[in-house]
């Protein structure tokens, strides 16, 4: 009896170490899981935090070239709103005006350039095409050639060419006459452009002394000096004043190329008709 008590309580020692090694495992296990959850909740924080961090990275760049790009547009539109705003501020009547000069004045210049372009002589080429034309069929093959070519010059030759018959005296006398009316159309509405040169500053000075007369106008209303009254008067004065001379200097620079233009074209006609003369000579001569 007392052996089997013995075993029976030998056996639920046995047991009982048996559960509560059982239990601390188990106790482990579910520890070590919760380190290895906790650890990876850590570890996916931090690479939340660094993948926020890299997108922030990146996008730092993005907003920095979106801000110049609006810094740029910015500018230029700003620029286009200072000459739009400055225009309205010179005042509509006389800015307009001033305007309205520019433009023309740019037309006529255009129209100028452009016909003496067109009118500028190849001398050479067709003083050489007018002497093989005098050597090959005489005076009608040559008047045909300047009946062909485009110019003042040729315009002048064959007015030489007719009076040939006549003598040498007749060809210079006509050269010199019908040189003169193509000189006039090359110079045809060139005074309009000084005209607009002289005119633009001076609808800028009247500007100003309107604006002047405007500013103490105010002070006289306001009794009292105050430079908000003063500076209305003097900004438009000075913006026409600026606009005015700003298109008196861009007339004044394509009159210049113009009358530049027409003297060459002058020398050129009057060094072709020289030798002009000089071929008929030899060709009467022959």
């Amino acid at each position: 009896m007392k052996r089997a008590l013995s075993i029976l309580a030998v056996l639920a020692i046995m047991f009982g170490t048996t559960d509560l090694i059982a239990q601390e495992e188990g106790s482990g296990d579910s520890t070590n899981t919760e380190e290895t959850a906790a650890d990876s909740t850590a570890m996916g924080t931090d690479s939340t935090a660094t993948d926020s961090v890299t997108a922030e990275a990146e996008e730092a760049p993005a907003e920095e070239e979106a801000t110049e790009t609006e810094e740029v547009a910015a500018e230029e539109q700003t620029f286009h709103q200072v000459l739009k705003e400055k225009f309205i501020e010179g005042g509509a009547g006389f800015m307009g005006i001033v305007l309205i000069a520019l433009i023309l004045g740019l037309a006529i210049c255009i129209e100028r350039i452009l016909y003496l372009n067109l009118a500028t002589p190849n001398s050479k080429k067709l003083l050489a095409e007018i002497e093989s034309a005098l050597q090959s069929g005489g005076v009608e093959a040559a008047k045909e050639v300047c009946r062909n070519t485009r110019g003042p010059v040729a315009s002048i030759f064959y007015q030489g060419l007719e009076r040939s018959e006549e003598g040498i005296e007749m060809v210079e006398k006509s050269i010199v006459s019908y040189g003169s009316v193509q000189m006039g159309l090359l110079e045809r509405n060139v005074s309009w452009i000084s005209l607009f040169i002289a005119l633009a500053p001076m609808l800028g000075f009247m500007g100003t002394v309107i604006g002047m007369i405007g500013a103490f106008d105010a002070i006289e209303a306001a009794g009292d000096i105050s430079p908000s009254l003063v500076a209305g008067g003097i900004k438009v004065a000075l913006l026409t004043t600026v606009f005015g001379l700003i298109v008196a200097m861009i007339l004044q620079i394509f009159y210049n190329y113009i009358i530049a233009k027409v003297d060459s074209i002058v020398n050129s006609m009057e060094d072709a008709s020289i030798t002009l003369v000089d071929l008929l000579i030899r060709y009467e001569k022959k």
